[in-house]
């Protein structure tokens, strides 16, 4: 047997909020609309109060003794939770760390691509750990591996700035990078570009799926100058990001 849709209520099994006559409490601690207490009330009071300000009688405490309560409009009180929400999870991108590796003599253009995915990590909120692994006879000539962590964090300045110089600890070089704030961080210079490959394989249908890393014309030039500098490739495998 079905039974009658509850207008003003929210069906989201992800969601306990209570609202006007589901509400358990024999009294609540009441919120007016402009956000001033309007003491502990009965629960039939509280309703009746909604009512005539045409609101809703919406649970926000409810393990607080007695229950909070507030007098608000529930779509509009779930397009606020939903914003704040949405913020949060801004933040949290500011809590991820994303690792990138090196080589003391890694390849101009995998230092490139390297380069293209810090600067997305860095416009996207995200920390980015630079991570340089000696192998073998490589640890006699360390001064390599600064040469091309600070090459790298050279080339991040308009995007972040590391938080601590890079050290050598064990066999490898680390440094951790954060983001600029938006205000003072340039622009990511590759959005264009794969908003501009995403519409054309929308307009194609999808496409066959493959994905295009050449990294721009600038920072290649910075990495092959780099690379006549002394960052020549030995032959290494290369590690992933």
């Amino acid at each position: 047997m079905s039974r009658p849709f509850s207008p003003r209520t929210f069906s989201s099994p992800a969601s306990f909020t209570r609202v006007n006559g589901k509400i358990r409490a024999r009294e609540v601690r009441v919120i007016d609309l402009d956000k001033k207490q309007l003491g502990v009330l009965s629960l039939g009071e509280a309703i009746s109060l909604a009512r005539s300000k045409g609101v809703d009688l919406v649970e926000i405490a409810p393990n607080a003794t007695p229950p909070v309560c507030r007098l608000v409009d529930f779509g509009k009180y779930r397009y606020e939770q939903a914003k704040q929400e949405k913020e949060a999870r801004k933040h949290q991108h500011a809590n991820k760390v994303k690792e990138v590796q090196l080589s003391p003599n890694i390849d101009p253009h995998d230092f490139a691509v390297k380069l293209q995915h810090a600067v997305n990590f860095l416009c996207e909120d995200m920390k980015v750990k630079i991570t340089l692994r000696f192998r073998g006879r490589e640890m006699a000539h360390k001064e390599f591996g600064f040469q091309q962590v600070e090459k790298f964090i050279a080339s991040l300045t308009l995007f972040g700035h590391p938080d601590a110089p890079a050290k050598l600890i064990g066999k490898g070089i680390n440094v951790m990078l954060s983001p600029l704030p938006r205000a003072k961080r340039a622009k990511n210079p590759h959005q264009a570009e794969r908003d501009a490959e995403l519409a054309a394989e929308r307009e194609a249908g999808g496409g066959n799926g493959s994905d295009t890393d050449d990294p721009p014309q600038e920072i290649k030039e910075n990495a092959e100058e780099f690379a006549v500098n002394g960052g020549a490739d030995d032959g290494d495998p290369k590690p992933g990001v």
